[in-house]
């Protein structure tokens, strides 16, 4: 049994794909488990390497059932909670950043500046354990209830710094309609009210807002199908990168150096003017000195380069990298053997 943390959201899964496949393909015959939140189950699906998921909301609690694994993994972050919290587990071998407060000397130090897939590649690497920082994509799901061929825009983010001005996303869904994109506009519940203001500057009937209405699985399935993805620096452009899909992407405060796509596919396009001062509130300036015209340029240079993506880039329905394993997920009521193991809800 391999046991992996990774209790964090969308993007942060996504970082962590090459090497949860690195993890499978350098032991394939034992179960992987990843500690994550529950609802990031639907992607964990998609992943193609993860055969169970344990729920681990953050820091705070995780309910381990069973045996101590042989070895656990931290995806997470360089301790000391999190390499505490793995291990309270027990397991025979911990594969995590050095951290001496944590009683851990073994494996590699922490570069704070490092991108985000390299990071947890190079964790591997200290340890013998090779690892492709391309191997991003996602089992491409089939798009059931969802539309194809759309170009989703996405104005949200849960930090106020990484939001772009709602009315310039709608300026750019509204040139987009006129240029013959069929836009819909997303987002989670609690940014339907965006949304929605959004669609309404732009002039896009109410059906177009889907914010609030699909699942993460759905949501997935959106992008696999969607003709062009504008976002912010949000778990959105981690899935049009996951399944090859055009995107622009406007970060700030934090570079595409740390998160960004990679910069040799001109499909995905990171637009970044930083490092600028932070702001006390409201966009970051960074992210606020992009205009409507730099980022519809960008649409026109990633739609010219989709014709360019290799098929590989995308995962088939049904076209696994490994046998299927049965695959279930764990309630947070623990079971009569179930330990838990308490830490501090700060993701360290």
């Amino acid at each position: 049994m391999i046991l992996v943390l990774r209790a964090l959201g969308v993007g942060d899964l996504a970082t962590a794909v090459p090497a949860l496949r690195a993890l499978r393909a350098a032991y394939p015959d034992q179960e992987l488990t990843l500690a994550a939140p529950a609802w990031l189950t639907p992607l964990a699906d998609l992943v193609d390497g993860v055969d169970r998921l344990v729920e681990a909301d953050g820091l705070g609690e995780l309910a381990w059932p069973g045996a101590p694994p042989e070895l656990a993994v931290n995806l997470h972050g360089r301790g000391p909670q999190s390499h505490r919290l793995l291990a309270g587990a027990r397991p025979r071998r911990l594969l995590a950043f050095a951290n001496a407060e944590a009683g851990h000397l073994d494996g590699p130090p922490w570069f704070a500046e490092e991108h985000e897939v390299d990071r947890w590649c190079r964790l591997l690497a200290w340890y013998g354990i090779p690892a492709d920082r391309s191997d991003l994509a996602l089992r491409r799901p089939a798009p059931g209830r969802m539309p194809t061929g759309v170009s989703v825009v996405h104005p949200g983010a849960k930090a106020t710094q990484r939001r772009w001005p709602p009315a310039r996303f709608a300026e750019v869904a509204r040139t987009l309609t006129d240029r013959g994109h069929r836009v819909v506009v997303t987002g989670s519940a609690g940014e339907r009210d965006i949304a929605a203001r959004v669609a309404a500057l732009a002039g896009l009937p109410a059906g177009a807002v889907l914010a609030g209405r699909t699942d993460l699985g759905e949501l997935a399935a959106l992008v696999a199908h969607a003709r062009l993805v504008i976002s912010g620096d949000t778990g959105m452009g981690h899935l049009a990168t996951g399944y090859a899909t055009p995107s622009v992407l406007l970060f700030g405060p934090v570079p595409p150096a740390q998160w960004g796509p990679p910069p040799d596919r001109p499909w995905h396009q990171a637009l970044w003017v930083g490092p600028r001062e932070p702001a006390r509130a409201g966009v970051h300036p960074a992210l606020a000195e992009l205009d409507v015209p730099t980022v519809l340029a960008a649409v026109a240079r990633v739609e010219r380069a989709a014709a360019t993506r290799p098929r590989w880039l995308v995962r088939q329905p049904g076209r696994t990298a490994h046998p299927p394993r049965p695959r279930r997920r764990l309630v947070s009521r623990p079971a009569p053997d179930t330990l838990w193991l308490p830490s501090s809800s700060i993701a360290a």
